[in-house]
């Protein structure tokens, strides 16, 4: 009599668990807009998410605690004059958030600590160059200021956020529509899909192709690739008969996958959310109630089925929170939140262990909060591993800081709009001492009411601490 052996692995017994009621997010209009993209992004601080909204583009940020029912009249993020289609918080500064819209523009905000009392319309900086809607922007994972925007133009730019410009353009290397792009670990490869059904290696700073692969699935409908810690490529397409389909590719030998699977038959795209931590890949798809989570090996068949979570209500998209922002004391390896029609629900990723201490096997140093380079430095050809931070003690968020831009926002650049204004008009501009002096007089104003707010927030930490 055979008995069937049982891989090991401590992820096998990996649950998934809703939050309580009272720690969901509720009455939040989740924006309707047909895109391809997890619209929500969430980091230690805040979850931001793509809302409906009047009159142009919008997201919501509320603070992680935050919860119960959101107030109609909360301040939302509302500059864009199209509607927005990406966000992405930047990994090193959790105060700093970039937005892609249809309006051909990406913009960067700086989120403060306290929940203003109005809607922010004022971006730190607008960046241009896409003559078509922007769909993707990513930042770089280990570079100070550097972020990817991809376009309905077919073009990837990267661009120098403290200084507004753009550091590079690809162009010519995609025929069509751009469905995804990833950074590696240290941000020296960009991995693409796109509609011609091509994936491929992209070496930025050297504006070429560097491996290629046609049809890793060969269905019509969106492929989505992440890379995983060693360098492999992980795939989610659809077969010609439009089943739902998972690959593993090796880039240095595109010809055979090291592994694929088929997976059900539906027509929702399975955005894979990676975490190199753990080795562990989520699948999430669009319009599906439930979350499959795989573990990748080195040992056959390399892509091991963990377990499903499933629940009654389907998702409209997904945010995947880092590492840092997890509870390393109730062994959470990974939190999702999932966005329904009017509402957003955390998901909470376990691994049951009964002790109380320190897992160390769950929990090696991951990507911290500093960058390992400056912009110029990563141009010029400098790479660098991310800066590790230890989880033993749990992540504290650090307090916000200010990004800074070092020339006039582009936009200024612009002629301006409406009636042209008359030679007169323009003979009564203000000296340069004047506009010094209002400057002067607006800075002193601002680090007063800085201080008043830092003084209220103390005063509120307190009154918190005392009830507790």
């Amino acid at each position: 009599m055979s008995r069937r052996v049982v891989r090991q692995s401590k992820f096998r017994h990996v649950f998934g668990q809703p939050v309580k009621a009272d720690q969901m997010y509720e009455d939040i209009r989740v924006s309707k807009v047909t895109w391809d993209s997890s619209f929500c992004a969430v980091n230690p601080k805040f979850v931001a998410i793509i809302v409906e909204s009047s009159g142009g583009g919008a997201f919501m940020v509320l603070p992680l605690a935050k919860t119960g029912r959101v107030d109609k009249n909360y301040p939302i993020v509302s500059g864009h004059t199209a509607p927005v289609l990406d966000i992405d918080w930047c990994p090193h500064n959790d105060n700093v958030i970039a937005s892609a819209s249809e309006d051909t523009t990406i913009m960067i905000w700086q989120v403060p600590d306290y929940v203003p009392m109005r809607n922010l319309t004022e971006p730190v900086v607008t960046l241009e160059g896409h003559s078509k809607r922007v769909g993707i922007v990513t930042w770089h994972p280990t570079a100070r200021n550097v972020l990817l925007s991809a376009g309905g133009d077919n073009l990837i730019i990267l661009w120098n956020v403290g200084s507004g410009e753009m550091l590079l353009v690809l162009d010519q290397m995609h025929s069509d529509l751009i469905y995804n792009v990833c950074w590696n670990r240290n941000g020296s490869l960009l991995l693409t899909t796109c509609k011609d059904k091509r994936l491929r290696v992209i070496d930025p700073r050297g504006r070429r192709v560097v491996a290629e692969r046609l049809t890793p699935h060969e269905g019509m409908r969106p492929m989505r690739a992440v890379f995983t810690r060693e360098g492999h490529i992980f795939t989610t397409g659809f077969t010609r008969m439009s089943q739902r389909e998972l690959g593993l590719w090796d880039p240095k030998s595109f010809e055979e996958p090291i592994a694929l699977q088929e997976m059900d038959t539906s027509n929702g795209v399975l955005l894979p959310f990676y975490d190199p931590d753990s080795s562990i890949v989520y699948l999430c798809g669009k319009g599906d109630s439930s979350i499959r989570y795989f573990e990748i090996t080195d040992e056959a068949p390399y892509v091991h089925y963990l377990s499903t979570y499933s629940s009654k209500e389907p998702q409209r998209g997904m945010g995947f929170m880092p590492k840092r922002g997890l509870d390393v004391s109730k062994c959470e390896i990974a939190r999702f939140f999932k966005l329904h029609e009017r509402k957003c629900e955390p998901i909470v990723m376990t691994v049951p262990r009964k002790s109380d201490l320190f897992q160390d096997d769950l929990y090696p140093d991951t990507p911290g909060p500093e960058p390992a380079l400056e912009a110029d430095e990563w141009l010029l050809g400098k790479d660098a591993e991310p800066i590790l931070v230890s989880l033993r003690d749990g992540y504290v968020p650090v307090k916000n800081r200010e990004l800074r831009v070092t020339k006039k926002n582009i936009l200024d650049n612009k002629p301006p709009t409406g009636p042209r204004r008359s030679h007169s008009s323009c003979d009564q501009r203000p000296t340069v001492e004047e506009v010094l002096e209002e400057v002067r007089s607006l800075r002193q104003m601002v680090q007063a009411q800085e201080k008043r707010i830092s003084e209220l927030e103390n005063k509120l930490c307190k009154f918190t601490n005392g009830t507790d």
